[in-house]
């Protein structure tokens, strides 16, 4: 099941060393993964604001499925201190979708998406 996360990272990733803008990194992220990854349903990054997180992209605004997702995984967004300042939760209806690199591979997305775009 990861052949699909794998090869969006790459198109991820290309955004983000090119040094995209934030939000067009955010938006490219959340649509990349839901598109084209079968099993991901909902993708969302928030970033945290003073004393919460804020929901800054996501592949669908008015439902996010926190109540009907079957899984989910949340990823920390770090800048270059090792402080969180963000998260990327993706979410899926299917049961047992997610496997271990499912997980390394969306935990190198955050990890780049924090370190690379908050370098500039």
């Amino acid at each position: 099941m990861s052949i699909p996360t794998d090869v969006v990272s790459l198109q991820i990733m290309a955004q983000v060393y090119q040094k995209k803008g934030l939000q067009s990194i955010f938006k490219k992220t959340v649509e990349s993964l839901v598109e084209h990854v079968p099993y991901i349903d909902w993708a969302g990054i928030y970033m945290y604001d003073q004393l919460d997180y804020k929901l800054v992209a996501a592949s669908n605004f008015e439902e996010d499925l926190r109540w009907d997702c079957n899984g989910e995984l949340k990823f920390p967004i770090k800048n270059n201190e090792d402080k969180e300042v963000g998260m990327l939760i993706v979410r899926t209806l299917q049961p047992i979708a997610f496997d271990v690199t499912d997980v390394s591979t969306l935990e190198t997305i955050a990890t780049a998406i924090g370190q690379e775009s908050y370098a500039n």
